[in-house]
């Protein structure tokens, strides 16, 4: 079974032909991650019930020749998203036992839906890294494209394993890049939605305020099907509420190859001129004329008032506060209470260790320390900003907001560390509450992937898989690790 770039449309027709079944999809997948997934390391525990699972499925379907929505796909699930059965370890000593009573809310969703958790993924421990995916259980993930490079943080083994296709779909968080970097490294589709749109309850947390679930996938279109079956209202995460009425019927509707006609796309130059790298400025000004030539009107120069200000002081971290809630909702233990419990415990990181110190005497803003730390709807310095971008493109009629997710190439996972220079992916959305999605924008020399980023407004999420599709389906950048 060639299982390279398999979608969720073309393994239902497999299914509904006959061609093959959830059980030998999930063997295939199982088989691939055993003989490739020694040098890239991406996963960190396989779901030894896959196969239950697809069985009941394969018994299911046999009955009803009907297929759920993502019936029979295996699901790849980074390592902070709590999942019944499996370990959700955070790439921590302190959690590497700690087994969950339930599925997050997605989780449940997802698997309502039809979808096999194969397997979890590696990550940067705690979530902390934008640059790297290293934790202290399953050590450090390596970029399939080049093994010598990064690909990227936090959700690096969700990015490296559904690139290398030992998943059809795949599931990170981002608390400012975590997705989307990844993503960007590693040739994938990657939806940072709307704060508010998808629950966040049963996800070890990093920054509750700003942290997003979302899809990490190999098109558009599957990103879409993952979205639809997760966007949703949850009691236990009030910020879904603003997403009460804003949600449309099916999302998938809005997956127009003829998206990008008539569509008015502004360029943030002061992000794109932010120390680039050759190739990828050649690469983002080759995605600027693909854009028009699919009919859009790229409005070139876009500048927000005010923006370096409105941008400045925005991180208020606030990890102990909301990792320890986590600890006393589902951790329930003596031993694992407070993040001196943790810090007691240990990491084999001396990066994580160092963030971990920092962050365990600090919640407030680092300028602004009287002004209390809120969320994206009540937050005055995050509405602030969030007004200035949506006022500018309300005045310019702007579709989306458009940047590299990488001003540079990925690096060495030797010099993590040195060879990082910031990525645009914190800067805007984190804060401002705004969806932002990456696409493949092309390769590099080395065999690197770049991602081309959209910025829309809040709940802006049709408009963008409208763009994005367009985009992906005119130039089908992606490809497959050698």
């Amino acid at each position: 079974m060639d299982l390279k770039e398999l979608t969720i449309s073309d393994i239902h027709v497999a299914y509904q032909s006959g061609k093959f079944n959830s059980q030998q999809l999930v063997q295939a997948y199982l088989d691939r991650i055993e003989e490739m997934d020694k040098d890239i390391n991406s996963i960190s525990m396989v779901n030894s019930n896959a196969m239950e699972m697809a069985k009941a499925l394969d018994k299911e379907f046999q009955e009803t020749k009907t297929l759920r929505p993502l019936y029979g796909i295996p699901l790849i699930v980074k390592d902070n998203i709590n999942t019944k059965g499996l370990p959700t370890t955070a790439g921590s000593l302190a959690l590497q036992d700690f087994y969950p009573e339930e599925d997050a809310l997605i989780i449940k969703k997802l698997v309502a839906a039809g979808a096999i958790v194969i397997a979890k993924s590696n990550m940067a421990e705690w979530a902390f890294s934008p640059m790297h995916s290293e934790s202290s259980t399953v050590g450090i993930t390596r970029n399939p494209y080049n093994l010598e490079y990064v690909p990227a943080g936090s959700s690096g083994g969700t990015g490296a394993s559904v690139a290398s296709n030992f998943g059809t779909i795949g599931l990170g968080t981002d608390t400012g890049n975590s997705i989307r970097g990844p993503s960007s490294h590693n040739a994938l589709v990657g939806f940072r939605t709307t704060l508010g749109l998808v629950s966040r309850e049963g996800i070890v947390p990093l920054y509750l305020r700003n942290d997003v679930v979302g899809p990490m996938c190999r098109t558009v279109e599957d990103a879409v099907k993952v979205l639809e079956v997760i966007a949703g209202y949850d009691p236990q995460d009030s910020l879904t509420l603003y997403g009460e009425g804003k949600i449309p019927s099916n999302y998938t509707q809005y997956l127009d190859r003829e998206g990008l006609k008539g569509a008015r796309i502004g360029v943030l130059r002061n992000l794109v001129e932010n120390n680039p790298d050759d190739e990828v400025y050649t690469l983002f000004e080759k995605a600027l004329f693909d854009m028009e030539e699919q009919g859009a009107e790229i409005i070139e120069n876009v500048e927000i008032a005010d923006f370096e200000k409105l941008s400045q002081d925005q991180w208020c971290p606030t990890f102990r506060l909301d990792l320890e809630d986590f600890l006393k909702t589902h951790v329930k233990r003596d031993t694992v209470q407070s993040l001196e419990d943790i810090m007691r415990i240990g990491s084999k990181s001396a990066y994580t260790s160092d963030r971990m110190e920092r962050l365990s005497s600090n919640t407030l803003r680092r300028e602004n320390p009287d002004i209390p730390c809120g969320d994206a709807y009540t937050d005055l310095r995050r509405v602030a900003f969030r007004e200035a971008i949506e006022n500018k493109m309300d005045e310019l009629q702007l579709d989306a907001l458009v940047y590299p997710s990488w001003n540079n190439k990925p690096a060495r996972i030797t010099f993590f560390e040195e060879e990082y220079k910031g990525d645009n992916s914190q800067i805007i959305s984190p804060h401002t509450g705004q969806p932002a999605f990456t696409v493949p924008m092309g390769f590099t020399s080395g065999n690197l992937p770049a991602g081309l980023q959209f910025l829309g407004r809040m709940f802006d999420e049709p408009v963008l898989i409208k763009l994005t599709y367009s985009y992906e389906q005119a130039t089908m950048h992606r490809k497959s690790p050698n």
